[in-house]
Formats: structure tokens, sequence, C-alpha cells
């Protein structure tokens, strides 16, 4: 049974409106598998050279399904993930993150490097389909990838504890410093997870992740951020402190979580500095100098799709219609991947097509008689 979550006013205003009467989220879904999924559940980028394919989207498109209750989808593309880039088995193996035509004309995995936010939303997918589905064999496939995560992909920090890494190769930098994705770290999927696996130290992963967001200069969230050893969270000079691109998830995370996480309050009053700026602009940047706090063009219609839970959970009404309007231009590019898995994200949520509960857990609109808690 759908538990409804006790929405805003101006969710409700928004939920009445013939916005929501179009389902949006229903049409960018059939879009989605139109133009970007293949016959065998190969979610591609065809705006890349390679036409790749990477565990994040796989992941992605996943989510989606369970969302839609769509267990066909759900196993054809969970077939192709496990077989594509997991070497046929999801329990040895961490998929790797990239697989597309490589420079001889032969197609397979690219970079057989793991990508955390693919991994934490692939477990997650598959934790809540086998609960949701009561189908054991995701759940004991959501277990092992979990406990892979921890041993392969988390680090001891010195001076601050346990963290997930963005892959297990290439972040640890020179002594004392790694390289972290703020974007990578949804506190709802955290927050499950320490439920699954209690005393496993993904509790400790939640609060160092919000001790990281808690850093960003001018309630900007970059990129990628520096952890030193001596000097604690710095920003990353290699992308120049940059926030674009990958941090719009992180307040499309945060616009979602449950009205009891206890770390809510903190995180809306941190980031309305970027609900503030797409009010003065009248859409979101792309791109903002997280030291400077100044901005450079205009980002894409998922940026504004992104952004529109923050919104609501804000109560920025005037900023919300501002957003609106610029989002459902993400109709008219239905070959632009990113921008479509942000909206399936945004608009799912803001069409009630699914919350997330106080513990993290999956609370899609359909009904099942074998769902527990």
């Amino acid at each position: 049974m759908f538990q409804a979550v006790v929405a805003p006013l101006l969710l409700l205003i928004w939920l009445l409106s013939g916005t929501a009467a179009a389902d949006t989220t229903g049409k960018l879904w059939q879009q989605f598998q139109d133009r970007l999924v293949s016959g065998d559940g190969r979610v591609i980028d065809v705006h890349t050279p390679r036409q790749h394919t990477t565990s994040e989207g796989q992941a992605y498109a996943l989510f989606m399904a369970l969302v839609m209750n769509d267990q066909a989808r759900f196993d054809q593309l969970l077939r192709w993930t496990e077989n594509n880039l997991a070497q046929g088995d999801l329990e040895s193996h961490l998929p790797a993150w990239q697989w597309g035509r490589k420079a001889d004309g032969s197609w397979s995995v690219v970079d057989a490097n793991s990508a955390s936010d693919a991994d934490l939303w692939l477990a997650y997918t598959l934790a809540e389909a086998g609960r949701l589905w009561c189908r054991p064999r995701l759940s004991k496939l959501a277990d092992s990838l979990a406990r892979r995560m921890l041993r392969e992909e988390s680090v001891d920090l010195p001076g601050l504890g346990l963290m997930l890494l963005p892959g297990p190769r290439g972040f640890a930098l020179q002594p004392g410093r790694w390289r972290l994705n703020p974007s990578y770290l949804p506190l709802q999927l955290l927050r499950r997870f320490a439920q699954l696996q209690p005393d496993r130290g993904w509790e400790k992963i939640l609060e160092n992740t919000v001790m990281m967001l808690r850093t960003s200069r001018h309630g900007f969230v970059p990129d990628w951020i520096i952890y030193d050893a001596s000097a604690d969270f710095l920003p990353d000079s290699k992308y120049r402190a940059r926030g674009g691109y990958d941090a719009i998830r992180v307040y499309l995370w945060a616009g979602m979580l449950h009205e009891e996480e206890p770390y809510r309050p903190v995180l809306l009053s941190l980031l309305r500095p970027m609900a503030d700026r797409l009010k003065q602009l009248g859409k979101p940047p792309r791109s903002i100098d997280t030291e400077t706090g100044i901005s450079t063009d205009f980002g894409p219609a998922g940026f504004s799709a992104a952004l529109m839970p923050l919104l609501v959970s804000l109560r920025y009404s005037e900023a919300l219609a501002q957003a609106e309007k610029h989002a459902v231009e993400v109709l008219e590019h239905p070959d632009y991947y990113y921008d479509q898995v942000l909206s399936l994200f945004a608009l799912g949520w803001m069409e009630g097509y699914y919350r997330f509960g106080p513990r993290g857990q999956l609370l899609p609109k359909w009904n099942k008689s074998c769902m527990e808690d």
C-alpha cells in the first residue's frame, strides 16, 4: 500500500494543477525507453562518441522500472547489467562503470573501475525490489553488493571515519588526501542501508556526508571535494571548486527527503541559496564557482526539473512556477540522457509516483500485498 507523505500546501496545489494531470512522468518514461534503451536492456547515452552505457544509467533505469512496477523491464535491465558490467555475477563483482565501443570497433567494458553512486542506487533498488516484489534473490544480491561496496569502495579517513569513495581506484590522491563527490551520497539511501545493515558503518557514512555538505561555502555544493587529513574538507582545485553537472543532484536528493529525516532541516537551510539564485535568474545556473558564489550561463531543462522538489520543500511558489515552465522543455529533447533521468526522478516524485519513507524505504504509488516495512 502506498504510504502517503503529508505534502506541503505548495505541492498539493501543484498536484491539483494541469501539469500533474498531464502525467509528464509517464510520457518521459515511455520516451526514455523508446529512445535510450536498447532491445536487450542497455541504456545508451546516444550523444557520446562511443555510444556508451554507464552503470549509473542502468541503476537509474532499474529504479524507475521498480517505481513503475514493470518487472519485465526490470529483469531485462538487470540481466544486461549483470552479464555485461559484472562479468555475469553481481554477487562477486562490482559493475564496471563504462561500457561501449572501443577504439578497435569492438563493444565491451571501456573502464572496469566501478562507480559508487551507481552501486549505491543499484543495491538500494535491488533491496527495495526484493522487498516490494517478494523476490529473495534480489534481496540477496542487494546485501552482497552493499557489503562489497563497504569492502572495496569505503575508506576510514583519519580524523573523520568511514566514508564512501567515488570508486575503488583513482580517488586516493597523495598521502593524506582523497577526492569525494557529494552527489554520490543521497541521504535516503544511506539511511536505508543503516537500517538494513546495522553496525556495518552506513550510519557513520551518513553522518560524514552531512558534515561534508555543511562545509559548502555560500550554500552552493561543488561537484568534487578534497578531504585532507590535516585540513579537513577543501575545494578541489582541479575542478576550480565548480558546482554544476554533478552537484545538481545534491539539491534533487535533498528536496525529496522525508519530513521526519533528522538532517532535512539542516540541508534545506544549507541549500536555500540555490533556490534564491533560481528565483533571481529565472533559471538555474549551469555552473557556480562555489568559492565566490558567482554563477555562469543557464543550466538545461533537466536542472530546473531537478530543483523542483527542493523548491516544494522550501515552499518557494514563485520559483517553482519558473522552474516548471523551463522543466517541461525536457520533452522536446528525448535524446538528452542526463536531462531525462533528472526529470524522471524529480517529476516522478512531484507527481506522486513514489516517495521515500522516514527510514529511506521506497514508497511507490502502486499497491502490493506482500509489501513489508
